[in-house]
C-alpha cells in the first residue's frame, strides 16, 4: 500500500485540505470526514489528504501544497505531534500565506507550551464539527447563491493564533461522515464508527472524564447509514463508542442488525463497561459465531482503593463474572486493559490485579503504562502521589511515591514480551507451563531472563524467540526440560515456520542473542490472532 496517502491524485480546485498523519495505514481520519460532512456549500471545496508517521514531512508539505490550498487543517494526537509539528513547521516555511488550522485533543488543552501551537494560525479545542465550519464561513467569501462558493484572493493571516473554543452542537445538528469512506477505505481499512459519543464515567486517566454524560446517535439514522456502508461491501467495523452497552436497548438493535447481515468475513470491535451484561445482552452476545465479535474491556485495576483514588466505578465482583461468562459462553475474542502506574498502586498491587486477570483466561490482556493525556484529571495526584511524567509524547509515567524508574522500564518489557508470547497465540501450549500459578511472578522472571539474553524488546524473530524462551524456562524457571520441549515443539508445529528453532534441532550450543535478528513479516491481524488462540 501507498505510505504516504488514500489517494495521490490531487485536483486543483480544492482550497481547503484536511490531514493527519495516522499511525499505520489500515487507520482511517475519523473526525476529519466529520469536519468535511459538515462543511455545508464548502464540502465540495475541500479535500481529505491521509499520511503516516513514516512520511516524510518534505513529501507531506509537497502534496499538501499541489492544489494550492488557502486552508490546511490537521488533526493533532498525542501519537502524532512530533511528527506533524515538523510538517506545519516546513508548511510554513514554504507557504507562509496557507492558514493552518489545528485541532484534536493534544491541541485542546495547555496549549501555553506546545510549539507546535505557535506555528499554527487558529486552534479549534473540543468538538470541531460547527466550529471549523464556522472558521471556513468567516475566512472565505461566496461570491452570488448560483455560484459554488470559492475562498477569497486573499484570506487575512491572522498575526498570532487563534484559540476557538469548539462548540458542542446536539447530535442531530451533525451530519453524520459515512459516506465519505471511499471504495478503497471500504476494502482495505478499519472503517470507525460511533453509535454514541461521550462518557457517563470519571476515571480520571481518561479526557472521556470531562464529559459530563453519553450522547446516542439517532439509532434509525445510524444504521441507515450503517446500512449503506454493508451494502457497499464494509465487512470490518470499529466502534468507538467508549460505553457501547450502557443503553442495553439500543445495544440490542445495533447487534441485531449486523446479525441479520451475519457472514463470515463480518467483524465488529466494540468497548463494553465490565460490570453492565444483562442476560438479554448476554443472549444476544451468544448468537454470534466465532471471529464475527471482538470486546475490548477496560479493567485497568481491580484494587478497590485504586479505584476509588481514580474515581473509577467498577463492580469487581460482575466485571470477574462477566468476563468469565463472555470467555466460556460466547464465541467472543476478549481483548482486557490494565494500567501500571496509577497513583497508589504498587507492582505487588498491579501483579495482584495481573493474576486476577489471567485467571479468567482472556484472550489477551494488554498491560499499559499510564500516560499524562493533557486535560485529564489524573494530574491532581501529582503533588500527594509524586507523579513523574516524561515531558515528551506520549508523556508515559517515569516514577510515583510507589513505583521507580527502574520498575516502569521493566514493565515496559513485560508489557512487550506478553504481548509477544502471551497475546499473540503463537505460545499456545508454551504459556500454561511458564506462567502456572503466579502469572505474575514467573512471568517477571522470565521478562529479566528474556532481555538479559537479547538486550532487546523488538525484531525478534519467531525462532528466536522460541530459543529465548527454552533458555530462560530452562535456566530461570528451572522447568523440566523434556515438558518444554514437547509443548514448544507443538507451538512451532502450529506457526507454520520451515526452519526449526536450535531448541528443537539439537544445536543449543550457540547463543540466541548471536544470531542475526528479524522481525518476523507483517503485522498480526486480529483475525490471525483470534485463530491463533
Amino acid at each position: 500500500m501507498n505510505n504516504l496517502q488514500v489517494s495521490t491524485h490531487v485536483d486543483p480546485q480544492y482550497d481547503i485540505v484536511l490531514s493527519t498523519l495516522n499511525a499505520r495505514y489500515i487507520h482511517s481520519a475519523f473526525g476529519l470526514r466529520y469536519l468535511k460532512a459538515n462543511l455545508g456549500d464548502y464540502e465540495s471545496a475541500c479535500q481529505i489528504q491521509e499520511f503516516t508517521l513514516d512520511s516524510r514531512p518534505e513529501d507531506v508539505v509537497e502534496q499538501l501544497l499541489a492544489s494550492q490550498p488557502k486552508v490546511v487543517g490537521f488533526g493533532i494526537y498525542i501519537w502524532n505531534v512530533v511528527q506533524t509539528e515538523k510538517v506545519v513547521a516546513l508548511l510554513k516555511a514554504v507557504s507562509p500565506d496557507t492558514i493552518v488550522v489545528l485541532g484534536g485533543p493534544e491541541v485542546s488543552y495547555e496549549q501555553d507550551d506546545q510549539a507546535i501551537i505557535s506555528l499554527s494560525d487558529y486552534v479549534i479545542t473540543g468538538w470541531g464539527e460547527q466550529s471549523f465550519s464556522d472558521l471556513i464561513h468567516t475566512l472565505f467569501s461566496v461570491p452570488s447563491v448560483t455560484q459554488p462558493p470559492s475562498a477569497s484572493d486573499h484570506v487575512l493571516v491572522p498575526k498570532e493564533p487563534t484559540i476557538i473554543t469548539g462548540v458542542q452542537p446536539k447530535l442531530d445538528r451533525i451530519k453524520m461522515p459515512y459516506y465519505l469512506y471511499s471504495e478503497q477505505d471500504v476494502k482495505h481499512r478499519v472503517l470507525y464508527v460511533e453509535a454514541s459519543r461521550g462518557c457517563p464515567f470519571k476515571c480520571e486517566f481518561c479526557l472521556s472524564a470531562l464529559d459530563k454524560t453519553a450522547w446516542p446517535f439517532d439509532l434509525e439514522l445510524f444504521l441507515d447509514e450503517m446500512n449503506e456502508l454493508h451494502k457497499r461491501g464494509a465487512r470490518h467495523f470499529k466502534f468507538v463508542d467508549r460505553t457501547f452497552n450502557l443503553k442495553v436497548k439500543n445495544s440490542l438493535k445495533i447487534m441485531q442488525f449486523f446479525l441479520d447481515r451475519m457472514s463470515d468475513d463480518l467483524f465488529l470491535h466494540f468497548e463494553v463497561v465490565p460490570d453492565h451484561l444483562p442476560e438479554a445482552l448476554k443472549d444476544m452476545i451468544a448468537k454470534f459465531p466465532s471471529g464475527q465479535l471482538q470486546f475490548e474491556v477496560g479493567i485497568q485495576t481491580f484494587n478497590p482503593e485504586v479505584q476509588a483514588r481514580i474515581s473509577r466505578r467498577q463492580d469487581n465482583d460482575k466485571a470477574e463474572q462477566n468476563i468469565h461468562w463472555i470467555k466460556q459462553q460466547s464465541n467472543a475474542y476478549l481483548h482486557t486493559d490494565l494500567i501500571f502506574g496509577l497513583p497508589g498502586e504498587s507492582l505487588s498491587s498491579f501483579g495482584e490485579s495481573f493474576n486476577k486477570l489471567v485467571a479468567l483466561s482472556p484472550h489477551e490482556i494488554q498491560v499499559g503504562i499510564l500516560k499524562r493525556l493533557k486535560g485529564s484529571p489524573i494530574i491532581r495526584h501529582t503533588v500527594p502521589h509524586k507523579l513523574v511524567f516524561n515531558p515528551n509524547p506520549p508523556y508515559s509515567i517515569v516514577s510515583n511515591d510507589q513505583v521507580s524508574f527502574q520498575d516502569v522500564q521493566f514493565m515496559g518489557r513485560f508489557a512487550r514480551y506478553w504481548d509477544l508470547i502471551g497475546n499473540s497465540g503463537r505460545f499456545k501450549f508454551t504459556l500454561p507451563l511458564l506462567i502456572q500459578e503466579d502469572a505474575f511472578a514467573q512471568f517477571s522472571v522470565l521478562t529479566r531472563s528474556l532481555f538479559d539474553q537479547s538486550g532487546q524488546t523488538h525484531k525478534i524473530s519467531l525462532n528466536r524467540l522460541f530459543d529465548l524462551v527454552f533458555n530462560a524456562a530452562r535456566n530461570d524457571l528451572k522447568l523440566d526440560e523434556k515438558a518444554l520441549l514437547t509443548v514448544i515443539n507443538q507451538d512451532f508445529d502450529a506457526s507454520g515456520l520451515k526452519s526449526k528453532p536450535k531448541c528443537l534441532s539439537g544445536d543449543r550450543t550457540k547463543q540466541p542473542n548471536q544470531d542475526i535478528i528479524t522481525e518476523v513479516k507483517g503485522k498480526v491481524k486480529h483475525s490471525s490472532r483470534q485463530a491463533r488462540h
